[in-house]
């Protein structure tokens, strides 16, 4: 940011403020709550357990009573009870209750906690709880991906003193003793990419065993008798100390009794030692457990609230460490009994989905408190489906459910499970057989989820469509979908009422379903079109044939088969007789697609639509014009000249501004001019055509722009154009002629357009992918599909700047390989039993990455398999045939194989014949290759060093294969007021209105919050806008504690996708905030996953290593501040060019840093080279260049003394009087100024003149900028992942 002077009165009110900053630690505990409750008028209890003094809780009216239960369950002291009751007065209170419906219940109330009889469930709740507590810290569920937990590293990398540092490290006193040496393979330039470090072993891991075994014993269940003396359940336990004891699970409690391995004798042992709880029992038979319990549940409380929180959805691990494997009874239960889900907490056993699904949608949704509780609960409902369908979907494929049509051949197999609806993704009864067969089959899920996506989105009432989640698992996709309710009894010919079972033979239309879809048309850009059936006769649709509606036993009105909601591509799907725009022809589309589904996506239909528009109005707003200039040449009589419309318009637009709307148009399209354009129009379309001239206006727009009405503008598009089967009534021959063309603008439209913007985006840094993820999401943001891939990196490579997007080539080049590697690792697989998994996988892998030439798979070893038996059981795989023959893929083969992949879908040459070639041509990694493979096929891998280049021997062998999960597509349901509110505060930033910003984003977090939970990426950019501008208004604590929260959350949500930024910013503020070794350590992680996720050649790393440079320079490290400064300056030279402001600031960086050696020379030499470019970028006259000449003229003051001195000692030997020489260690402060500069923070003191003049400076900017002068983004676009501010042109 060019911020002058003024910069450094605000640091010292920085300076100050922090010092302060200690003072804040009391009350970090409570800030963090109030991050996380909705800020409502609390009250507190008292709460009093048995045997422990009470406590003081703070609660909300809004909570629920059994709220208050989990906190009890989750404090140290009260962990280990979870059968009590909670009595107000002596009477017991209903857990469902509200706290403000409780009679009685006010400030300062007493709650006592009773302890209740057990139930057998209540005793299973208790050995699982107790089980979770003496797991908590076990990393084991978070690695095998189980009950959606997932692992943070923050804490290790911080030491845990993030927040209260403030006291113990004063700045400035103690910089000797941080040890600043980054590890070897983070330097610049180092050419090793570890993978240990990905994961670095956490010390509260190494697990304090408190117990050897706890698990069910043998002589469950209780025999009848003892079960009317109370007995529940009987459990085993070998402590510490090696002693075997047998537990009764009683009503009253738990006792030890006499029965052993062989003998069964439930008489209570002597003593007894009866407790109400497992823990207290435990406590007293084994001083180990006490003593190691106790510690537990003290490091367990001190973790970060975050790092104990579930996400919503499971987050999957593709590396792992080698984990023992130990004895868990829970575990081990959940295996074997078959539990579905939770029906130990819900009456009436198995969940109806499809019932919930919709009861949620159906809630109320008028006011704010309605909509929150609705959008709540659909969210809470979607991710316990997406969990549950995942689970079923694995127990499908890995034969632990019964077919319900089991005499089919296995691929044509359906099953239900827990209320759903599994089938596999293959072409069965060749339903799609004129699309493109099996390639169509798997196609088909992804587009229909696509589809509910989209009318879930609309959300119109009375409209219901079916839960949905596609999971990809072992080469299988299967697709779960709710049930809905009586369609199981019914044929499905009968059913259907709307739409077409046949792919348009037979089309039938209902009243009803037409009236819901007629709401969906204008949002989804779906016209209403009528269609021929058999009969010859017209049908009415308004959503294509595919779609088809059934109304359900509960009456509700579903639609599915959603996959044709959007129109078809038409640059992947040639038509004979029909011929593109030349745009598409120029790229040689069409091309031939593996089946006939390809749509344009969602967003690509609102580009285009939205492009339209412009157009609609640049032409109505011409030919206004040329009616204005005719009209004042005749000058006739005003009897035959109808008034133009809206005299005020026509007025302004009299006074010379047509004259620059049209010099706009030739010039390109400024904003003044389409607003104009926008006037005009609009007063066109206010007149309601009462006026012939203006309706003849709008009408040539109209056609012009290809709109379905002839009054006003409005672009629809007609699903079924083009699909097979389908035919169209005589008369709307026109119309659809029109629709055609339209298809064909749209895909030219994508070629013409988008294509060339997403390059332009990356080319001026505004979008900055940084692996398959990120890329994928940049071109799905501007309706790119993936299977464009090829053609943008042919537009890339012909583009004249390639040099610059030399990291967006790389990014796509791996992707494009992983992604066809990933389709045929797809049908590999299918081919492979499951006692042979590991073995495939590891082999697939050596082919892949390994330099071993001649990979050899392990077949398994047969003593375990007789060979007649196996015969029999074969059959039983799905894809049957012979199981081995994955074992003769070559590593040649597969790169052949990778390579006719590439032509044949994506259309793209790769020129390498194994993975050598391909890392040597593409500079790719082997690694980052390695991590998106495992991310995109859902391997997990054993963490270690790996040596992909040995020429002697395999890299992977089948031991080094851990786990393969699934890969799931579900619906994601938005948060839409939390957006709202995060959107407008975003635009109040922008204006700089601060504080009401602030405010607003700080109403959005709470809102997410009250939706999603703590954990989801929506509420990462709201509490990394809120921290960032909490330190900009200069309150540091305040912010961070923000940080801090989100850090924990892309950690866990995203398994370290894209931290490196969070980390970055979090950084700058540990710097700020005095934390110098925190800083550094931050960095330095960020840096490593950085180049293990794309490699050092990326912009972004510029930025980081202008990051470490400047921390180290301000640690007094020269030399290696050097190296990383160095770097960036190079790397910033590459993808900003030599010319841009970025590089003059890197110099500038680069010169301190020599000054601060006392090397003048050099510094002058850099110094030189950003003078000459701010000169000739911003003018003598600009501040920066002011003060990069100050500077200069300052170092060669330097220079010069430094000279004198040294002569002076030539001259006169050791008696020389030297004149003491002024080397400055920099101070925190510059440091700081010059971090704060180039992550483009300025500081805001904000007092009201201030932010007057913020907002006229802000209001000039914004004019300077539409003249094209300055390109300075004050922040940049929100909801993108960066958010840097680019310094320069």
């Amino acid at each position: 940011m060019m911020n002058g002077g003024g910069a450094h009165e605000h640091m010292e009110e920085a300076e100050s403020k922090q010092d302060g900053s200690g003072e804040a630690d009391g009350g970090e505990e409570s800030n963090e709550q109030e991050v996380i409750v909705i800020q409502d008028t609390g009250f507190t209890v008292k709460i009093q357990a048995p045997g422990t003094e009470p406590f003081d809780l703070q609660v909300s009216p809004q909570e629920m009573v059994q709220e208050i239960h989990q906190v009890m369950m989750d404090r140290e002291d009260t962990c280990h009870r979870t059968c009590f009751s909670l009595q107000l007065d002596g009477n017991v209170l209903d857990n469902f209750a509200e706290l403000k419906s409780i009679e009685g219940l006010q400030e300062g109330s007493l709650l006592k906690v009773v302890e209740e009889p057990y139930t057998v469930r209540e005793a299973r709740i208790h050995v699982r709880h107790i089980r979770d507590l003496l797991k908590s810290l076990d990393p084991s569920d978070a690695y095998n991906g189980v009950d959606c937990n997932s692992l943070s590293f923050l804490s290790i990398f911080t030491d845990g003193d993030l927040g209260d540092s403030g006291k113990r490290k004063k700045k400035g006193n103690e910089l000797e003793q941080i040890d600043c040496t980054p590890p070897e393979h983070i330097l610049p330039g180092s050419k090793e990419r570890p993978l240990v470090p990905l994961q670095p072993q956490n010390k509260d891991w190494k697990p304090m065993q408190c117990l050897k075994v706890l698990t069910m014993s043998g002589w469950n269940p209780p025999p009848g008798n003892r079960k009317m003396h109370g007995d529940l359940m009987y459990l085993y336990i070998v402590t510490v100390e090696e002693r075997h004891v047998s537990v009764t699970a009683s009503t009253r409690g738990f006792y030890l009794n006499q029965s052993t391995t062989y003998t069964f004798n439930p008489k209570p042992a002597n003593p007894s030692f009866l407790s109400h709880s497992l823990v207290e029992l435990l406590s007293q038979i084994s001083p180990a457990f006490k003593k190691n319990f106790t510690a537990l549940q003290k490091k367990r409380v001190q973790r970060h609230p975050f790092e104990r929180i579930a996400t919503p959805f499971q987050v999957y691990s593709w590396t792992a460490p080698q984990v023992d494997h130990a004895m868990d009874c829970v575990r081990a239960e959940d295996a074997y009994t078959s539990r579905l889900g939770y029906e130990e907490h819900i009456p009436g056993q198995t969940r109806d989905w499809n019932e919930e699904l919709q009861t949620t949608r159906e809630l109320a949704r008028k006011n704010l408190p309605e909509r929150l509780l609705r959008e709540r609960a659909i969210f809470k409902v979607h991710s316990d489906f997406a969990a549950a369908a995942t689970r079923g979907a694995m127990a499908v494929i890995d034969g632990n459910v019964m077919a319900i049509n089991p005499g089919e051949e296995t691929r044509m197999q359906m099953f239900i499970w827990n209320n759903i609806f599994f089938s596999l993704g293959f072409d069965v009864r060749d339903h799609y057989r004129e699309l493109g067969g099996d390639a169509a089959a798997h196609a088909a899920p992804t587009n229909d989820l696509n589809g509910v996506r989209a009318y879930g989105a609309v959300d119109v009432e009375g409209l219901y469509t079916l839960g949905t989640v596609v999971v990809d698992y072992r080469g299988y996709r299967v697709t779960a979908q709710s049930i809905i309710p009586g369609i199981l009894e019914r044929e499905q010919e009968q059913s259907v009422i709307y739409g077409s079972i046949d792919f348009g033979k037979t089309v039938v239309s209902h009243s009803k379903y037409l009236e819901l879809l007629e709401k969906t048309s204008r949002p989804l850009k779906v016209q209403r079109h009528g269609v021929l059936n058999e009969k010859n006769e017209t049908v009415e649709l308004c959503s294509s044939v595919e779609c088809k509606g059934i109304i359900g036993n509960d009456g509700r009105h579903y639609i599915l088969d959603l996959l044709r909601t959007f129109p078809p591509d038409l640059n992947f799907l040639p038509v004979e007789g029909e011929e593109l725009p030349p745009e598409s022809q120029r790229q040689g589309f069409p091309r031939q697609h593996r089946h006939r589904l390809a749509c344009l996506r969602q967003e690509l239909i609102e580009a285009f639509v939205e492009h339209r528009y412009l157009l609609f109005m640049k032409m109505a707003a011409l030919q206004l014009m040329q009616q204005k200039a005719n009209k004042d040449t005749n000058k006739t009589s005003s009897s035959d000249a109808p008034a133009l419309p809206t005299t005020e318009t026509s007025e302004t637009t009299q006074n010379g501004e047509c004259k620059s709307l049209l010099e706009g148009k030739e010039a390109e399209e400024s904003i003044p001019e389409l607003a104009q354009a926008k006037e005009l129009a609009e007063s066109l379309v206010a007149e309601d055509g009462s006026d012939p001239k203006s309706r003849e206006v709008v009408l040539n727009a109209c056609k012009a722009v290809g709109s379905i009405s002839n009054t006003s503008f409005d672009i629809r598009f007609n699903p079924d154009i083009f699909s097979p089967g389908v035919r169209f009534p005589e008369d709307s021959a026109e119309d659809v002629q029109k629709q055609k063309q339209l298809l064909k603008d749209a895909a030219a439209f994508l070629v013409s357009c988008q294509i060339p913007s997403l390059v332009k985006d990356c080319l001026d840094h505004s979008a900055l992918p940084m692996d398959g993820a990120t890329l994928t999401e940049a071109l799905h943001q501007r309706g790119i599909n993936v299977r464009y891939l090829g053609t943008v990196l042919e537009f890339v490579d012909k583009t004249p700047a390639k040099a610059q997007l030399e990291h967006f080539y790389r990014i796509g080049i791996s992707e494009l390989i992983t992604r066809c590697a990933k389709h045929i690792f797809k049908t590999y697989l299918q081919g492979v039993e499951l006692s042979a998994l590991s073995a495939a996988v590891s082999h697939f892998l050596n082919c892949f990455l390994s330099s071993f030439p001649d990979a050899v798979a392990h077949l398994p070893p047969d003593e375990l398999v007789s060979r007649r038996k196996n015969r029999k059981r074969r059959n039983r795989v799905p894809g049957g045939g012979d199981n081995t023959a994955w074992a003769s893929l070559t590593p040649s083969e597969l790169w052949k194989n990778i390579a006719s992949e590439a032509q044949s879908y994506y259309h793209f040459t790769i020129q390498c014949e194994s993975v050598d070639q391909a890392v040597e041509k593409y500079g790719l990694q082997k690694i980052t290759l390695l991590r998106e493979i495992s991310i995109k096929t859902g391997i997990q891998i054993l963490i270690k060093e790996y040596n992909y280049d040995s020429r002697h021997k395999p890299t992977f062998t089948e031991e080094d294969i851990l786990n393969i999960f699934p890969v799931v597509k579900h619906v994601n349901p938005k948060a839409s007021d939390a957006f709202h509110f995060f959107q407008s505060g975003q635009a109040k930033v922008q204006q700089g209105f601060l504080k009401e910003g602030c405010e607003l984003i700080n109403e959005a977090l709470n809102l997410f919050n009250n939706v999603y939970g703590a954990m989801h990426v929506e509420i990462c950019a709201c509490l990394r806008l809120l921290a960032r501008l909490n330190y900009i208004m200069g309150d540091h604590p305040e912010f961070s504690c923000f940080i801090l929260v989100m850090l924990h959350i892309p950690v866990n949500v995203y398994l370290f996708l894209l931290p490196s930024t969070f980390k970055m910013h979090l950084a700058l503020y540990c710097f700020a905030n005095g934390q110098l070794s925190t800083a550094l350590k931050l960095l330095y992680r960020a840096r490593y996953l950085m180049l293990l996720v794309c490699g050092e050649d990326h912009p972004e790393m510029a930025l980081l290593d202008s990051n470490i440079g400047l921390v180290l320079h301000g640690v007094m490290e020269y030399d290696l501040s050097l190296r990383f400064l160095e770097n960036a300056l190079a790397i910033n030279t590459k993808y900003h060019g030599p010319r841009s402001l970025k590089v003059a600031l890197s110099h500038h960086l680069v010169a301190r840093v020599y000054e601060s050696k006392a090397e003048f020379r050099s510094a002058l030499q850099h110094e030189k080279e950003g003078y000459t470019i701010y000169k000739n970028q911003v003018g003598e006259a600009h501040e920066k260049t002011k003060e990069s000449s100050e500077y200069l003229k300052y170092l060669t003051q330097q220079a010069v003394a430094l000279q004198r001195t040294m002569n002076e000692i030539y001259k006169n030997g050791s008696n020389a009087s030297i004149m003491p020489l002024k080397f400055t260690a920099p101070s925190m402060a510059s440091v700081l100024e010059q971090l704060n500069i180039i992550n483009g923070i300025i500081f805001i003191p904000l007092s009201q003149k201030d932010l007057e003049n913020l907002k006229a400076e802000v209001q000039r900017r914004q004019q300077l900028q539409e003249s094209g002068k300055i390109e300075e983004h004050i922040e940049d676009s929100p909801m993108e992942l960066e958010d840097k501010i680019p310094i320069d042109d």
